[in-house]
């Protein structure tokens, strides 16, 4: 399917026309709005099962849908995994309801900007005893922003592993879609991705995936580590 053009091409116009009509937000998880593409979804929990973290991080938290998919999966799989929730701003009715979530003994939530490098080190610190991490991002989709935090978290991730970058989407948008928003066309995660791979050989896009869902918001966005850290 991925080699169809004409795939390709509804796949793109449909992306662009249901962005506006805010599609993502018509779905929940056990619960809590996800604000997230069904196949995109469904690929998250492939990865996981497949990758059996006991460990997962995300950068913004949102209404916390994300939050409960990913513990969701962490209890199925048994353990102790954790999933933290990263975001600059945990709205009060959003905490309430995660925390009063059948899940929420697997979740921990920090509040502050993902880029501040004391945030970073205690993120590290928590999964520094883990046997495996997952990362995903998916807060501010500014090209600098995104940059940062691949370069602050993606040593986390070890050989076999996933680092998910959510958005990167917004490059193949229109130019002036996204009018209130610092990002758009040159300068989102997409971007910021190119950059990354440029400078780390630890990753490589797992462009299968993006080729089977066809619909999905992070083209070139799921990266599978091949190499450990050094």
């Amino acid at each position: 399917m991925g080699a169809d053009a004409e795939m390709r091409r509804l796949s793109h116009d449909f992306l662009t026309r249901s962005v506006p009509f805010r599609y993502s937000y018509n779905f929940t998880w056990l619960g809590r709005p996800i604000i997230q593409y069904p196949t995109d979804i469904v690929a998250m929990q492939e990865i996981i099962w497949s990758v059996q973290p006991d460990f997962i991080l995300e950068t913004g938290i949102g209404h916390g849908g994300s939050l409960v998919l990913y513990a969701s999966m962490l209890e199925l799989m048994g353990g102790n995994g954790i999933v933290v929730g990263v975001d600059i701003e945990i709205r009060p009715h959003n905490r309430k309801a995660i925390e009063a979530h059948p899940l929420a003994k697997r979740i921990r939530m920090i509040e502050g900007s993902s880029t501040d490098g004391t945030i970073a080190a205690g993120v590290a610190e928590m999964a520094r005893n883990r046997r495996r991490a997952l990362v995903t991002l998916d807060s501010n989709h500014t090209h600098e922003h995104v940059l940062h935090e691949l370069r602050l978290y993606s040593p986390l991730v070890r050989s076999g592993s996933y680092l998910v970058v959510f958005d990167t989407s917004v490059d193949d948008m229109p130019a002036g879609f996204f009018p209130d928003r610092p990002w758009g066309a040159g300068n989102n995660p997409k971007t910021a991705v190119r950059q990354f791979l440029v400078e780390n050989d630890r990753f490589e896009i797992d462009r299968e995936i993006e080729q089977k869902l066809l619909i999905t918001v992070a083209p070139e966005g799921y990266l599978r580590c091949i190499k450990d850290p050094q």
